[in-house]
């Protein structure tokens, strides 16, 4: 699976559960670590859960990577590594605090770009 469709993939996953405000950012120029950063919003922490692990389960049945998972004990903001992407579920408090897309977004064409995925 290539990265577009791996992200594709993991779009549709947080639609799937209403994961809101879906930003992808492109940091393959920024970083050699990952390719791409999704960044979704839940509106509980129930919800945060609920969308990182339908994204867990999503990449598993697919046949692809899924790393360590940080973050479900509490639901305020969950990180999933799955290797060329790191995917971040955020309350939306803990995402304006942190404002990981002005942060990564070092340039006009590192912005992020709000995507939907195909259905």
């Amino acid at each position: 699976m290539n990265i577009e469709e791996k992200v594709k993939l993991i779009v549709a996953a947080l639609e799937d559960i209403k994961g809101q405000d879906i930003a992808v950012l492109d940091t393959s120029k920024l970083t050699s670590l990952f390719e791409r950063m999704v960044i979704a919003s839940g509106t509980s922490n129930r919800q945060t859960r609920a969308l990182a692990d339908n994204v867990r389960v999503k990449m598993k049945e697919a046949g692809e990577y899924v790393g360590n998972t940080e973050g479900e004990d509490t639901g305020d903001w969950v990180l999933l590594d799955l290797g060329e992407v790191i995917v971040h579920v955020m309350q939306p408090a803990a995402r304006a605090h942190y404002n990981l897309e002005e942060l990564w977004g070092a340039g006009e064409a590192a912005r992020a770009r709000h995507i939907q995925a195909d259905h």
